[in-house]
């Protein structure tokens, strides 16, 4: 799954990646939590791209309340052509979010132990998502989840199931909006190869979703054997 994750990189390198003439505003985040807004990569109505802010745990546009019910931050790949919710978002509305790092924890005794995964050069990357929006109150809410797949190599020691990471070449080709064949982009719902990510144990800091800053990455001094 993905339940955590990092926005840290400046805003030009993040513009750079997704071609993007506008420079995107949002502050470095270290421990970005479901029901946060997340930055996001759409299509605006003329076919260029531009950021935009979700909510992340998908609300669909059905719903009679936002505030209760099941809000789902992660689609599973596997299954997402069986899954009505998501039918038309992942139809009409694919979107890119933009991350350099996520989390997962092993269980040591009664602790959690969390492990930050990111690309072997620190860049950002991009998440595969779908987004929706729900109108019915007095405004617009907007709102996202992510893809999963199962784990590479990397992952696989601490859970079986990792974000979708699109690579750059795929990005043109998930936002679009003239396909309108999902099965047609399953096969882009792939884990990333083992040797495109490496994982470090960090600071406990980031266990608690009320903390955001660089001591949630912090590298253990003396992190002992990997996965033990």
């Amino acid at each position: 799954m993905c339940g955590r994750f990092t926005l840290r990189t400046a805003p030009r390198e993040v513009a750079e990646l997704f071609a993007i003439d506008e420079l995107p505003l949002f502050a470095p985040r270290y421990n970005i939590a479901p029901s946060q807004q997340v930055l996001a990569v759409g299509l605006r109505d003329d076919g260029r791209r531009e950021f935009r802010q979700f909510a992340w745990g998908f609300i669909p546009s059905w719903s009679k309340d936002p505030q209760s019910g099941h809000r789902p931050i992660n689609i599973r790949s596997e299954t997402v052509l069986e899954k009505p919710m998501f039918r038309s978002a992942f139809r009409k509305r694919r979107c890119l979010i933009p991350a350099d790092g996520f989390f997962e924890w092993q269980a040591v005794g009664r602790a959690k132990q969390p492990y930050y995964f990111q690309r072997p050069d620190g860049g950002p990357f991009a998440f595969a998502g779908v987004w929706e929006t729900w109108r019915g109150g007095a405004e617009p809410l907007e709102s996202c989840a992510l893809f999963t797949t199962s784990a590479n190599a990397t992952v696989a020691p601490l859970h079986d199931r990792m974000p979708v990471i699109l690579a750059p070449a795929d990005f043109a080709s998930w936002l679009d909006p003239t396909n309108e064949d999902p099965a047609s982009l399953v096969p882009l719902l792939r884990p990333l190869p083992p040797d495109q990510l490496v994982a470090r144990p960090v600071s406990t800091t980031v266990n608690s979703p009320r903390h955001d800053s660089p001591e949630c990455i912090i590298p253990l001094e003396s992190p002992g054997k990997l996965f033990d």
